[in-house]
This record gives structure tokens, sequence and C-alpha cells, in this order.
């Protein structure tokens, strides 16, 4: 029988349609759900995937896609990213912590769990530095900090915020790189492709979804080591390991991301990026 694969989503964008296309292609049954309309009981080990041998899970919230995964990991499905590496990545401040234990040369970056104890160590280290939000992507909520008046603002709008995680401060310095950073897609244990994510003009971010460009990058063995070094730091599966090209002390990872995007990147690169993720979902039900 056929292996039948589950792509779950929130919202259906080019990358949900390329798995679920590419896995028909390869001769798999495959079904494309919205993670909105299922249902799990502590009760019950049905769920209303019914019988799928792998699920991939694609949602776009970082919340739903998070405790979802943990739902149907009770149930005893194949989950592409496992909780673990899902809590990992979706958590910045986590992340570096992970990354640094593992001795993974990231930015240098400090948390505070105040206001004041969040502009002290702002007055301590210096401008400009960047603010972060622990939960998010897209590059939202990210601010870089260069003078005082503006680090007193935003850190006050932080305060203002009705979420508790606002009042968690990530903060990491602001690397000296040139105006693009680096996306490894790491699936298993391969870098499938490589690239350079380059700022729009105007925007010192480099997300594509701000209107930045890609451009194949070389996967040099520095490269491909840090990023397997990573992925496997958070847990290994498929992730996207984002990196800086620092000007005095080389490559340095800031971000793994766990529903990695690959929109940008097929546009460029040489490899089938889909092909690889479906493969490695039929990979794992043979061990």
């Amino acid at each position: 029988m056929a292996v039948e694969i589950c792509i779950i989503y929130d919202k259906v964008r080019f990358e949900e349609k390329a798995l679920y296309d590419k896995a028909l292609e390869k001769g798999l049954k495959a079904k494309i759900v919205d993670g909105k309309n299922i249902t799990v009981s502590t009760e019950s080990k049905r769920s209303d995937l019914a019988l799928v041998d792998v699920v991939l899970q694609r949602s776009v919230s970082h919340y739903r896609g998070l405790y979802l995964t943990a739902c149907l990991e009770f149930l005893d499905y194949p989950v592409i990213n496992r909780f673990h590496t899902a809590e990992t990545c979706g958590n910045k401040l986590v992340t570096s912590l992970v990354l640094a234990k593992n001795k993974i040369p990231t930015p240098k970056t400090q948390m505070a769990f105040s206001a004041e104890s969040a502009i002290e160590v702002i007055r301590k280290t210096g401008l400009p530095i960047v603010l972060k939000p622990i939960v998010g992507s897209w590059g939202r909520g990210v601010f870089p900090l260069r003078d005082d008046e503006t680090a007193s603002m935003i850190v006050e709008m932080r305060e203002e915020n009705d979420s508790p995680l606002a009042r968690i401060y990530y903060l990491q310095e602001l690397i000296d790189r040139p105006p693009r950073d680096v996306r490894c897609i790491v699936v298993g244990d391969r870098v499938v492709t490589a690239i350079y994510r380059y700022s729009a003009e105007n925007e010192w971010r480099t997300n594509v979804a701000r209107g930045g460009k890609a451009e194949l990058a070389p996967i040099t063995g520095e490269l491909e080591d840090l990023a397997l070094r990573a992925a496997k730091a958070v847990g290994g599966g498929i992730v996207g390991v984002d990196l800086m090209e620092d000007k005095n002390h080389g490559l340095v990872v800031h971000e793994v991301n766990n529903t990695v995007e690959f929109r940008g990147a097929s546009t460029v690169s040489v490899n089938d990026i889909p092909g690889a993720m479906i493969d490695y979902a039929v990979s794992l039900l043979k061990k």
C-alpha cells in the first residue's frame, strides 16, 4: 500500500501546495487538512485525520502548530517536526540557550525580565543593539535601537503590551555584516540548499516576506558543519538555519526556523526542496 502523508495547514501557501503536489508526483497518497478543524480527545486514540502514516506540520500559527503537534504525538502519529523541535525553534530565547550550550557561534545575546533591567543592559552594553520578541516570525517586532530616546520609547511600548511575553527582553548585538544573511534548509542530516537573503531597499531585515531577494549561496564545509550542528542541537527534522557573516568573527547562527518557508529558495535552488522533504518523511517510516 502507498504511504499516506497528511499536510496540516492553517493558511495554504506556496510551500503546502508544493509539498502536496510533490507527494502525488512520487506516487504517494496525500491529504491536506486545515488544523483549525481538527479535534482531539484524551479518551480516544482516533482523530479527524483517520489513518495516515506521517504528518507534516505546516501551521503558520506557532502556538496552534505546537499544541496540535503535542496532541498528534499523543495519538502516536509521527509528526515532522516533533514537539521538542517546534518548542525550541519557536522561542528565540530557548534557541539561543541551546545553541550556546552546544558551542555553536551565535550573536552575543542578553535577556532581561523587566523594563528597568532591559534599560540597564542597554546602558551597559551600549548602542546599537537589537530588541526582538522571543516568539514571532517574518521580522515582526524586531527593532534596531540606535539611540537612547528610541530605546526608552520601545521598552515603554513593550511594557504597555498585554502579552506577558512582551515583558521578556531579548537583546542581541547588531552584527557588522553585509546587507544579507544566509539561510540553509536542512532536511534530516543534509543541507538541501543554501541561499543569500538580501535586504530590500530601505530595509535592514533580510526576510523574503519583507521584500528581500534570494540568491544561491555556496555550501562550504564551514557552512554545512554549522547548519547541521544547529539543526541537531534543536532536535533535528526539517529546519531552516539562518546565519550571518560577522566581519570580525565569521559565521554566526542567529535563528533556527521550525516550519521553514522555501518559496524564495525554490526560485534559485538547483535541488528539489519539497522532494527532499517528502523523501525524508517517508524515510522515517522505514526506521
